[in-house]
């Protein structure tokens, strides 16, 4: 295979945009699930974002042998809530695609971690700061398309989770999520099953779950 070959087979095109197959984390972690954030307008399809998912498939494989066998996860909101709450490495990398301030986005990710925190009970006056520093993290910055916002999920949930930022020309930005439960609601934005912000991602790492869960 020629170096061209072997290139697009370490990685996934999403939108043009190349996501790796693989990236380091404490150990290797895999892309499980991509796909973009979209809304129709006037049935017009605007895509925001490219998403890539990417976790310890070994760790994660062990908490979900209740679902071996299964080929329909996309339904099974048990499965998505045992997904994000396996504590295993887990890193969402959201690639720009449409360019909007990084405030659009905050408010986006704001009012729906709320959102999932009130519904759970959990939100109180540490959940409210925490999530006000993610929300004033992406105040000042401008998602140019390229830019590239990554969340890293550590394997213990008590560690911080952190959120960083690189656009072209400007320095790495980085924000950590002390709070547990903000940090579990950003992962359910993105991995929550039917009310995930990407609906094209989810369908996406059902499919992965279900092909390595029926193979024996």
């Amino acid at each position: 295979g020629s170096e061209q070959e072997k290139k697009a087979a370490a990685t996934v095109e999403v939108e043009g945009i190349p996501f790796p197959r693989e990236i380091a984390g404490a150990k290797a972690l895999s892309l499980v699930g991509h796909g973009v954030t979209d809304i129709e307008i006037h049935f017009l399809q605007i895509k925001f974002n490219a998403v890539g998912v990417y976790l310890d498939v070994d760790g994660a494989m062990e908490h979900l042998q209740g679902w071996k066998g299964k080929s329909q996860l996309m339904e099974d909101e048990a499965f998505f809530d045992a997904l994000v709450s396996a504590p295993v490495e887990k890193v969402l990398r959201v690639v720009v695609i449409k360019e909007i301030k990084g405030s659009q986005y905050g408010v986006q990710l704001e009012s729906s971690v709320r959102d999932r925190l009130v519904a759970a009970d959990k939100y109180e006056d540490d959940e409210e700061e925490a999530l006000e520093k993610v929300s004033d993290f992406f105040q000042s910055k401008y998602f140019r398309p390229g830019s590239v916002v990554t969340f890293h999920f550590p394997a213990t949930p008590t560690a911080a989770s952190e959120i960083t930022f690189v656009t072209e020309g400007k320095e790495e930005a980085k924000v950590a999520v002390e709070n547990a439960a903000v940090a579990e609601m950003i992962q359910r934005w993105y991995l929550g099953g039917e009310s995930a912000v990407s609906q094209t991602t989810v369908r996406s790492i059902a499919d992965s779950f279900a092909a390595m869960l029926s193979s024996p």
